[in-house]
């Protein structure tokens, strides 16, 4: 991930952002990602989950968030 080196403009300056980037980056891999020697996403491995999350899912978690905190 480009966030942790300094030499780009994806840089995290501040280490809120960067803990929320790197957040949904483990989501994405976790829920959204077949990985080739599994099959399937780790979370479904893990029993964590039925089925393969899509993007629009992952937003909605978020919508639902800042709604709860605002």
């Amino acid at each position: 991930m480009r966030r942790f080196t300094r030499l780009t403009n994806a840089f995290s300056k501040k280490v809120e952002n960067h803990a929320h980037a790197v957040a949904l980056h483990f989501m994405h891999y976790n829920f959204c990602r077949v990985h080739q020697t599994l099959r399937v996403t780790p979370a479904i491995e893990a029993g964590i989950t039925d089925h393969i999350w899509t993007i629009e899912e992952i937003i909605s978690l978020l919508d639902a968030e800042q709604s709860l905190g605002a």
